[in-house]
């Protein structure tokens, strides 16, 4: 059973949702606001937020980019919005997953548990050490030089992969596949920003890459940095 925060202003699709959800096993809370569900994310914590972008008060993806800076929590876009820009724009704001209304609540249940299963995925796996640079996929924490990162559940996802597979070049088209698991068009779009957002958590750029290094019109290649002059082999 998972515990469910969904954000939805109309009042007969927010109930037939808590009552879907409810019937298969979750646990439902519910706001018909974006500051109400903003608040009650932060402070209660639910396992996923199912997120409604046309809401009276902001629209949804100014709450789910404000949501991204207080939270980790997983969140499911579901809206009637089915333009192909206005997905990856939320997915690039942080969105886990993006589901266009109408849908039925048993499709809905099928997400989060898919949502939930794939950031509970590698919980047994062990830390990678790359450099300074360690993953922990059971805490689902990373750490660079001694200090913790602060990673949106998709940055988290993303750097494991990348770390995991060290040294070796991983394709957009790969990542867009094992981390998003949705081939949406402009992928290359979406991974590109979410390097971005991770180059600037690991205090580099695409200019001066530490980690991150892009390999062009093949992919992304994640390697530790050359150890500093004087503390090779060989060194008194």
């Amino acid at each position: 059973m998972a515990q469910i925060l969904i954000v939805e202003d109309d009042p007969g699709i927010r109930g037939a949702l808590i009552r879907g959800l409810t019937e298969r096993g979750h646990a439902v809370d519910s706001a018909p606001t974006a500051m109400a569900g903003l608040e009650h994310a932060v402070g209660k914590r639910p396992d996923l937020v199912v997120l409604d972008l046309g809401l009276p008060d902001m629209d949804g993806t100014t709450m789910l980019r404000m949501l991204r800076g207080a939270s980790t929590v997983p969140v499911i876009v579901a809206t009637a919005r089915d333009d192909e820009t206005e997905i990856v724009s939320v997915l690039d704001a942080g969105a886990d997953d993006y589901l266009v209304k109408p849908f039925a609540a048993a499709q809905l249940d099928a997400r989060i548990r898919a949502v939930l299963r794939r950031l509970g995925d590698g919980a047994g796996d062990p830390t990678v050490v790359v450099g300074g640079l360690s993953v922990d996929p059971r805490s689902r924490r990373a750490v660079l030089d001694g200090t913790g990162l602060e990673l949106t559940p998709r940055e988290f996802d993303l750097l494991h992969h990348l770390a995991a597979r060290a040294d070796q070049v991983v394709s957009k088209r790969e990542l867009v596949t094992e981390v998003w698991q949705q081939p949406y068009g402009g992928a290359d779009k979406t991974v590109d920003v979410h390097l971005s957002w991770l180059r600037r958590k690991l205090g580099e750029t695409a200019q001066a890459p530490r980690y991150l290094h892009s390999v062009r019109g093949v992919g992304v290649r994640l390697s530790a940095p050359p150890a500093p002059p004087g503390t090779g082999e060989g060194t008194a």
